[in-house]
């Protein structure tokens, strides 16, 4: 996989704590990489870090905040790392409403701080910056967004992180022409075990099966593209292999959406929970004024023929997969680390089944 660069690899990774960080750690892991994370403590509890006990999966793990930036640039200096991924970040649409102080500190300032660190560690030879589809300005359009579009965003979490993107590329073309490649990616909707995150559909929806309550659901036209969290991770793995073996060359902003036809209303995927869950009822709740995006897509063409990426999973497998987990979890009947490293095993076999995916 990845040309086995990660072989060994000394890997910087801030949001260890998180669903994504937690997922990445693991597979980072499988891959041989020596894994240093940077991360506040889970927030929510449970938690994937703490029920999967990664804590002691990787080779170091430090609870510190991406805001202190001498703690973090002691971090990344003793640990000298060769790459870094940033997915540390306020993730939260309805939370960057309550808290926009802390939603710009955390995702504007904090890159900042990760970028600098970075910079000022000779070790680091590659930066996958992980950002958002919520950072392009969302005209909700029936189509997918490039690249190249401008960035924007409505609420105070998706223009934090447009404004990300934007410095960014500023930093790269003004510090890092002579120093490391930096690259940003920009994936959407992501699902998968692990995630007890606010607002959450499938892991809400569960919540409510196993309660034996009626799943309520506040936007139920609302269409969102449905990934399983291992699709834009492979992506990021890929991009850093790119990133490790041509440098400046691939240092740019990509996109790591789903297939068009895995773009589903928020009451289709309800539904199939209840289906793939074997029980469940659901219906609509009352919506709130808060202002959230009915139709977000991403054009996926640039990572298809730049980097030789696409999609594995459908919308449907991404779902199934992500109930599975769930079921399991809640069961209490399965050793939820060895479940996880099968999921990430099982996806590894899909993609060298894929012939459109390059790993060279």
């Amino acid at each position: 996989m990845f040309n086995n660069i990660y072989q060994g690899k000394r890997v910087f990774l801030t949001g260890h704590t998180g669903f994504k960080g937690s997922w990445l750690a693991l597979w980072l892991t499988k891959l041989g990489a020596e894994v240093c994370g940077y991360s506040l403590a889970p927030n929510t509890e449970p938690s994937m870090f703490n029920e999967l006990g990664i804590e002691n999966k990787i080779a170091k793990s430090v609870i510190g905040d991406i805001l202190d930036d001498a703690a973090l640039e002691k971090t990344m200096q003793d640990f000298q790392p060769e790459i870094v991924f940033h997915l540390a970040a306020q993730p939260l649409v309805r939370l960057s409403y309550a808290e926009p102080v802390l939603t710009y500190k955390t995702n504007v300032i904090g890159t900042l701080n990760v970028l600098e660190a970075a910079r000022k560690c000779p070790s680091v030879k590659a930066f996958v910056n992980i950002t958002t589809d919520k950072c392009y300005e969302n005209k909700e359009i029936n189509r997918g967004y490039r690249e190249d579009e401008p960035m924007g965003g409505h609420d105070m979490y998706s223009s934090s992180k447009g404004c990300v993107e934007i410095m960014s590329s500023s930093f790269r073309r003004s510090f890092l022409q002579e120093g490391y490649a930096m690259a940003t990616a920009r994936a959407g909707n992501v699902i998968g075990g692990g995630d007890w995150a606010l607002d959450r559909l499938i892991p809400d929806c569960v919540k409510f099966i196993n309660a034996g309550q009626k799943i309520e659901i506040r936007n139920p036209v609302a269409v969102r593209p449905w990934q399983h969290v291992l699709e834009p991770l492979s992506g990021y793995l890929l991009l850093g292999q790119k990133l490790l073996e041509h440098g400046l060359h691939y240092a740019d902003g990509f996109n790591f959406g789903p297939n068009e036809d895995s773009v589903l209303k928020v009451a289709e995927v309800a539904q199939k929970v209840t289906e793939f869950y074997g029980r469940g009822e659901v219906v609509v709740h009352k919506r709130d004024d808060l202002h959230e995006a009915n139709l977000l897509m991403l054009n996926i063409e640039k990572a298809e023929k730049v980097l030789g990426w696409t999609p594995t999973y459908t919308a449907n497998q991404a779902i199934e997969k992500t109930v599975e987990w769930y079921r399991h979890f809640y069961a209490k009947d399965t050793d939820m680390y060895k479940f996880t490293i099968n999921q990430i095993e099982n996806y590894e076999e899909s993609i060298k089944w894929n012939k459109n995916y390059a790993t060279k």
